[in-house]
C-alpha cells in the first residue's frame, strides 16, 4: 500500500506534463493568429478599394462609367468582389461631397466550431475637382 501512495505522490515526470499543455496552448494561439490574419489584410484591400473609387470620383467629377471601371480593375488585381454603395450618382459639382461604402464577407472558420461570417464594411469621401458648366 506504502509503494502504491509513493507512486501516486511522485514528482517525477512532472515537466513533461508541463511541456505538452505548454505546446497545445502556443499552437491554439498559432492558429488563432492563423485563421485571423486575413481578416485583417481584407480590411486593408477594402480600405484601398474604397479611398481609389473615391479618388477617382473626385478626379472624374462623377459617379459612371469611370468609377464602374476603376472597380473591374481593382477587382482584377485583388481578387476581391466587394459590394459597392454610393450616397449619389452622376455628375456632382466642384466642392460637392460623394460617399462610397465598400462591403464584403470574411468567414473565420475555427476547426470544429463552425464557421463565423463578418461582414466588414470600409467607407471613403470624395469631393468633386470639376466644374460642370
Amino acid at each position: 500500500m506504502i509503494k502504491i501512495y509513493n507512486r501516486l505522490n511522485s514528482k517525477r515526470g512532472e515537466g513533461y506534463i508541463d511541456i505538452v499543455i505548454l505546446t497545445i496552448a502556443a499552437m491554439l494561439v498559432l492558429t488563432t493568429i492563423i485563421n485571423v490574419t486575413p481578416i485583417f489584410l481584407t480590411k486593408l484591400t477594402l480600405d484601398n478599394y474604397a479611398n481609389e473609387l473615391a479618388r477617382e470620383a473626385e478626379i472624374a467629377g462623377r459617379v459612371g462609367a469611370e468609377t464602374t471601371e476603376r472597380l473591374n480593375r481593382l477587382n482584377e488585381i485583388k481578387g476581391v468582389n466587394p459590394t459597392v454603395t454610393w450616397n449619389r450618382t452622376g455628375q456632382f459639382q466642384m466642392g460637392t461631397n460623394a460617399t462610397v461604402t465598400v462591403r464584403t464577407q470574411v468567414d473565420i472558420g475555427f476547426y470544429v466550431f463552425g464557421s463565423i461570417p463578418i461582414t466588414l464594411e470600409s467607407t471613403a469621401n470624395a469631393t468633386s475637382e470639376v466644374f460642370w458648366k
